[in-house]
C-alpha cells in the first residue's frame, strides 16, 4: 500500500477520507457474489412448498428489526405473493417484528425497513415484557425457561426471514434467534444470556465467541429452545458489506441454518496476526446507529489488537447508547463488582457492559463518535475526532504495525 493511498472510512452516512502510511495493512471481507434475484427466490420458495407443503390457514411470519436489515422491501412482497399462490388467504398472514429486548420502532421507521408491505399486512410489535402473551414450554437442560408467544404456538405455520451474521457471544445471529430471543419473554432471554458468564471462573465464558457454535453454552441452549419452537420455513439472508442481499437460502432446521452460517463465515472470517494499532469502522449506518450495535464492531476489531495496543473505532451512534440497561453497570466501579451483580441477577445489556470492560482493561480504545465525552469516559473510551486520527496515523513508525478494517461489524478474526 503506497503512502499516497487513502481509504474512505464509513461513519454514519458519510465516507471520511483517511490517508494511510505505507506500512498499513488493510483487512478486507471477501464480498459474497450476488446470486439471488426475484425469479430465483420465487423458484426456491415454490420448490420448498412443493416438497414440504405448509398449512397456511393461520401463518405467522417473523422478521428482524431495523438493526438487522434483509432486503425486506424487495423480497417480502414476493414471499407473500408466493404464499398466496400456495393457498394462503389474503388476510390470513400476521407479521411479528422480533425486537427481543430492543425498543419498538416508529411507524416511519417500519415503513422504511419493510416497505409497502407495512401498510398491507398486519404487523405485531413484539414486547418481551407482556407476560400474558407467552406460554411455558418447559426448560432447557441449562435451566432456561422456554417461554414462547402464544400466537406462535397456535399458528398453523411459522416462517422466519432475516440475515445471518456473526454474534459476539451467541456465535451467529439470525435464523433461530429470530424466534428466540427475538420473540422471547424478557426474563427467559436474560437467563439464556446469563450463560455468557462463567460463574465458576468469574470471567466471560470462553466458548461464547463470534462464529463459534460448538461448545458454546449459550448457542447450544438456543438450539435446545429451537427444538421446542422451530420455524416451519426459515429464509436466511446472506448480505455483503453494503447491506445488499446476495443470497436467500430457503429451508428449515438446524442443518440449513448451519449451511447459512458457513456461507456467511466464508466471506467474513479472516486469519491474521495481531497488530499494535487497529483503525476500524462499524461499517456505517445502520451498523453504527447506536453504541449497542457499534459494540459488535468494537468486539470484532479488538480481537485484532495486541495486548496493550490501540483501537480507534469510527461509530457515529446517532441514536445514543441504544439501551437504558447498559450504562448502570459501569457504576459498579469494576469488572469484578459488575460481574458479581450480574451473576446474581442478569438483566438488560449487562453482558455487553462486561464485554466492554474486559476489552478496555486489555487495550486502549478511542472512538470517533457523536457520543459526548463524558459518556465515552464512563464506558472506558477516549473520544477522538477524525483529524486527530489522521495526525496520529501520520506519526506512526513502520515498526508500529497498523491494520485498517472498514467493516469491523462484519469482519471476524478466525481462530
Amino acid at each position: 500500500m503506497s503512502s499516497e493511498q487513502t481509504v474512505h472510512i464509513p461513519y454514519g452516512n458519510q465516507r471520511l477520507p483517511l490517508p494511510l502510511p505505507q506500512h498499513a495493512v488493510e483487512l478486507r471481507l471477501r464480498e459474497p457474489e450476488k446470486l439471488i434475484n426475484a425469479a430465483l427466490f420465487r423458484r426456491r420458495l415454490e420448490q420448498f412448498l412443493r416438497d414440504r407443503p405448509l398449512d397456511l390457514s393461520r401463518p405467522l411470519l417473523v422478521l428482524a428489526d431495523k438493526t438487522r436489515l434483509c432486503g425486506y422491501p424487495e423480497y417480502l412482497p414476493l414471499l407473500v405473493d408466493t404464499l398466496q399462490e400456495h393457498g394462503m388467504a389474503g388476510n390470513a398472514l400476521k407479521i411479528i417484528i422480533a425486537y427481543g429486548i430492543h425498543p419498538r420502532q416508529s411507524d416511519a421507521e417500519c415503513l422504511q425497513v419493510y416497505g409497502e408491505m407495512y401498510g398491507r399486512a398486519t404487523f405485531i410489535h413484539h414486547d418481551c415484557r407482556e407476560k400474558k402473551n407467552f406460554v411455558d414450554l418447559g426448560r432447557t437442560s441449562r435451566g432456561t425457561p422456554i417461554r414462547c408467544r402464544r400466537d406462535l404456538v397456535e399458528a398453523s405455520a411459522v416462517i422466519s426471514m432475516g440475515a445471518v451474521g456473526h454474534h459476539y457471544f451467541a456465535g451467529y445471529g439470525g435464523g433461530r434467534k429470530l424466534i428466540f430471543p427475538g420473540c422471547g419473554e424478557r426474563e427467559a432471554i436474560y437467563v439464556n444470556h446469563s450463560l455468557y458468564l462463567d460463574q465458576t471462573a468469574g470471567t466471560l465464558a470462553a466458548g461464547c465467541q463470534p462464529g463459534v457454535l460448538d461448545n458454546n453454552p449459550l448457542a447450544e441452549d438456543l438450539f435446545e429452545i429451537e427444538e421446542k419452537m422451530p420455524a416451519d420455513l426459515a429464509i436466511h439472508g446472506i448480505l455483503d458489506s453494503h447491506g445488499t442481499v446476495c443470497n436467500l437460502l430457503v429451508g428449515c432446521g438446524r442443518e440449513d441454518f448451519l449451511a447459512a452460517c458457513a456461507s456467511h463465515g466464508s466471506a467474513c472470517e479472516v486469519a491474521s496476526a495481531g497488530f499494535p494499532v487497529v483503525v476500524a469502522s462499524c461499517g456505517g449506518f445502520p451498523k453504527d446507529i447506536n453504541f449497542i450495535q457499534s459494540h459488535k464492531a468494537v468486539d470484532n476489531a479488538a480481537r485484532f489488537v495486541n495486548d496493550g495496543g490501540q483501537l480507534l473505532l469510527y461509530g457515529e451512534c446517532r441514536d445514543g447508547v441504544g439501551s437504558e440497561t447498559f450504562l448502570p453497570w459501569f457504576a459498579a466501579g469494576s469488572f469484578t463488582a459488575a460481574f458479581a451483580r450480574l451473576a446474581e441477577h442478569y438483566e438488560g445489556n449487562g453482558g455487553t457492559a462486561l464485554a466492554m470492560m474486559s476489552k478496555s482493561r486489555r487495550i486502549r480504545i478511542g472512538m470517533v463518535t457523536a457520543l459526548d465525552e463524558r459518556l465515552c469516559r464512563q464506558i472506558g473510551v477516549e473520544r477522538w475526532n477524525h483529524d486527530q486520527v489522521c495526525g496520529y496515523l501520520a506519526g506512526l513508525r513502520p515498526e508500529q504495525g497498523l491494520a485498517v478494517i472498514s467493516n469491523a461489524g462484519l469482519l471476524v478474526k478466525k481462530g
